[in-house]
């Protein structure tokens, strides 16, 4: 012993499932640029086509038609979230906050995806397109659906995390 506290060990073996995600999402928009033409439309159910997009903006298109700066700015703050979420991670006890290590993981594995879309084609590739009769929902893809999953995960940890810093009442 050299009298060096050891630390305990981190939450960062939860890449495994940011990595998952980031190989399942460029394997769907691999397959999507493949198989359809842009705006191309194939029904699967009555309320989910497969439309193949692209996304020059964040989410719901915003900033789409910002004349291109908005890329690089879309980079860099997923970088930035990015270095922040695995340096949380890193930070975070292997042990004990599996759904909060859950919901960065599936954050940042829908952000790298996200990211590599940006810096390979200069857009995203979004193909899931929930509709009902004339109303269509913004179209998205896996990197979305981890991010939005990742989030509710992240807001479910902080509601249980404060039930159980909760004094109990006398």
């Amino acid at each position: 012993m050299n009298g060096t506290p050891t630390r305990p060990a981190s939450a960062l073996p939860w890449l495994w499932l940011a990595a998952l995600i980031v190989a399942l999402d460029q394997a769907s928009k691999w397959l999507v640029l493949q198989q359809l033409e842009l705006y191309e439309i194939r029904p699967l159910l009555p309320v989910l086509d497969l439309t193949r997009l692209h996304n020059t903006g964040a989410a719901f298109s915003l900033l789409a038609g910002a004349g291109g700066w908005q890329r690089w700015f879309f980079v860099g703050i997923a970088g930035i979230v990015s270095l922040g979420i695995v340096w949380w991670l890193s930070r975070l006890p292997a042990r004990g906050q599996w759904l909060l290590a859950c919901g960065l993981a599936l954050v940042l594995g829908g952000a790298l995806g996200n990211v590599s879309d940006r810096l390979v084609h200069g857009y995203v590739v979004d193909f899931l397109h929930f509709h009902w009769q004339q109303w269509y929902y913004p179209a998205f893809n896996v990197a979305d659906s981890a991010i939005t999953c990742g989030a509710a995960l992240l807001i479910l940890d902080a509601l249980w995390e404060g039930r159980r810093r909760r004094p109990a009442p006398p």
